[in-house]
């Protein structure tokens, strides 16, 4: 099978890392960071890594097919002072950048998210600014490039209480990415570029991450198991469960939804010298969240309602 990328190397394994990220010892040196928030294809994310060797860059993007050609373009041009982050950028914000640790953020044409029903969706909240804010050192800027004035409008409503000063004019097409190209040769001759410039200091903490707990059991019943599903603040759902009765193991997968974040991983149930034992597979990219942690007590709670005496 032919891959579409040269090399993984550049993509942040991050579920698996402890959090927040060093990033200086990832990048093994102490340059200042800078952040592109979906890089699209990472036409513009590769030019200012080679244009400015003397700083590191991280890209974050939720779909792999962006990761996918992004790789493709680093590859090519052997570029080292970038790295990829998939997931969602409010979780990656949340989680993986300390305090006062970046530069600047970038945002190139983000989705508009152009329905008033959809507008949760869109990133620059005044609640994600002020994450922001905290991990930009003073005198940081970030710099949002749209060609829908609506949006624009709504950024500059959520400005107010987040700790930046606004800058806001017309720009001509400067950034060659592909939105620009593709509003530029429909007519479109100028854009909407707005800046922030940190001029206070928002505290804010970092998502909190738990050790998960590994249960044991005396006796487990493959046929009375039923994990319940929870829906409230935190969505748990249990998916499917697989047993082998010569290997005595167990796997029940399971969906974890809390704040912005979306998990997907198994639980298994195996057995032991002395009880059976309920924890995360090995090989989950699992974030160690009160969710995750929840889906693990339903597990145990089901096992014990199936005529099971935990320990």
């Amino acid at each position: 099978m032919k891959k579409h990328y040269l090399s993984l190397q550049p993509l942040v394994h991050w579920q698996e890392l402890e959090h927040p990220i060093n990033w200086a010892r990832l990048f093994k040196n102490e340059r200042p960071l800078e952040v592109e928030i979906g890089f699209g294809n990472g036409e513009f994310l590769v030019r200012q890594a080679l244009n400015s060797p003397e700083k590191n860059f991280v890209g974050i993007e939720l779909k792999w097919g962006s990761i996918r050609r992004a790789l493709r373009k680093i590859g090519k041009v052997k570029v080292r002072n970038v790295r990829l982050v998939q997931g969602d950028t409010r979780v990656v914000f949340s989680r993986l950048f300390r305090p006062k640790s970046l530069y600047r953020v970038y945002s190139l044409f983000p989705m508009p998210w152009p329905k008033e029903k959809h507008t949760k969706h869109r990133v620059f909240s005044r609640t994600f600014l002020r994450e922001v804010n905290n991990r930009l050192v003073g005198g940081g800027e970030v710099l949002i490039i749209t060609d829908y004035e609506p949006f624009k409008n709504w950024v500059l409503e959520q400005v107010p209480e987040t700790g930046f000063a606004v800058n806001l004019k017309l720009t001509a097409p400067l950034f060659n990415t592909k939105y620009e190209r593709k509003w530029s040769e429909k007519g479109q001759k100028e854009f909407f570029e707005t800046r922030l410039l940190k001029q206070e200091h928002i505290e804010t903490s970092l998502k909190e991450e738990i050790t998960l707990r590994t249960y044991r059991v005396d006796r487990f019943n493959h046929e009375h198991f039923n994990p319940a599903n929870e829906r409230g603040d935190m969505v748990v759902e249990f998916k499917e469960f697989i047993y082998d009765p010569k290997r005595m193991k167990g796997m029940v997968r399971v969906i974890v939804v809390e704040d912005n974040l979306t998990q997907n991983f198994w639980i298994k149930i195996d057995y032991g010298e002395d009880g059976w034992y309920i924890h995360v597979a090995r090989g989950c990219e699992v974030l160690p969240t009160v969710g995750a942690q929840r889906a693990l007590d339903l597990v145990y709670a089901a096992a014990c309602n199936g005529g099971i005496k935990g320990t």
